[in-house]
């Protein structure tokens, strides 16, 4: 599971996170490019909040897929 106080530094303020748990399978990269992109140490970082109701599915579609459970969601 994901942790708000491991969050690498590149993720924007918001909602959704990628913490240092991420393993850089490019898998939420693949499933909404908008949304998520490529860290310059590697791993993925979230880029932009999502806004709309698609744009809120396919990150928790990208959360739910993550194989390391890097992505999280703090509910706010």
């Amino acid at each position: 599971m994901a942790s708000p106080e491991d969050r690498i530094e590149e993720n924007v303020p918001g909602k959704f996170y990628v913490d240092d748990q991420c393993i850089d399978c490019d898998m939420c990269r693949s499933l909404a490019p908008d949304l998520f992109g490529m860290a310059p140490q590697g791993g993925s970082f979230v880029k932009k909040q999502p806004m709309t109701p698609k744009e809120i599915e396919l990150c928790l579609e990208a959360m739910e897929s993550c194989p390391v459970e890097a992505i999280g969601d703090d509910g706010e």
